[in-house]
């Protein structure tokens, strides 16, 4: 019984909220509107999933970042969003996995459901923008010569991805705020493909999720980070 009360507790009213609200949305929303896209539909669960874990500091919500990013990238294949398939199976899984064994290696005075929170160097935020910037334009002939559908948003994304993915590795909370943006152009990009197909717009949904809870996300890191400097103290 202790164990099951220290399991529920761990996660406080607002948090059950947010993460039941985002799993009812998603099925709600796949079942109106698709009905069909099984893997849809189990890629947005693994992900809310995820970014509730994340929201702790915790680094479960990484492992099962991994798993979001080899489903979602099935699902940009199936689309033609090769910049998303491309971003999310060539940088964000391997970032993921990379995350995972940051977070692990890292934890709070040997907790190992919460990471140290990490913070930047003065020089990091230049280099972080020269890397975006060369990797990003990169990727744009890459994905015009692949015929990526929507190019614009499509490479966008590859820019928002990238600065997401190098804060979380550094433990910043400034990652959710990087994955708030890319939420958006995802957003962008899904609401073209619903316009084509309604079979997306569990997908499309997913991200208007992972939008708020990736908000709530950075907010739940800086009271981490309050916490951990007050007991460092």
């Amino acid at each position: 019984m202790r164990r099951v009360r220290r399991i529920f507790g761990y996660f406080s009213l607002s948090e059950w909220l947010l993460w039941g609200v985002s799993m009812i949305l998603i099925v709600v929303g796949f079942a109106v509107f698709d009905g069909r896209n099984g893997m849809a539909l189990a890629a947005s669960l693994v992900g809310a999933c995820s970014l509730i874990f994340c929201a702790k500091a915790n680094p479960i919500g990484q492992a099962l970042m991994v798993v979001f990013s080899i489903m979602y990238g099935v699902l940009s294949y199936q689309k033609a969003y090769y910049g998303e398939m491309i971003t999310y199976l060539g940088m964000t899984l391997p970032i993921a996995v990379m995350s995972f064994i940051s977070w692990v290696r890292h934890p709070f005075r040997g907790n190992r459901s919460q990471v140290a929170v990490g913070k930047l160097r003065r020089s990091e935020p230049f280099l972080m923008a020269l890397i975006t910037m060369a990797v990003t334009v990169g990727f744009y002939f890459i994905l015009r010569a692949l015929n990526t559908a929507n190019l614009l948003p499509s490479t966008i994304s590859v820019a928002t991805s990238l600065i997401a993915a190098y804060l979380t590795i550094r433990r910043s909370p400034y990652y959710a705020l990087g994955y708030a943006a890319n939420d958006l152009v995802l957003i962008w990009l899904w609401a073209l493909a619903v316009a084509e197909d309604r079979g997306y717009v569990s997908v499309l949904i997913c991200f208007v999720i992972f939008f708020f809870n990736d908000l709530y996300g950075f907010i739940s890191w800086k009271k981490i980070a309050k916490k951990q400097r007050v007991q460092l103290s």
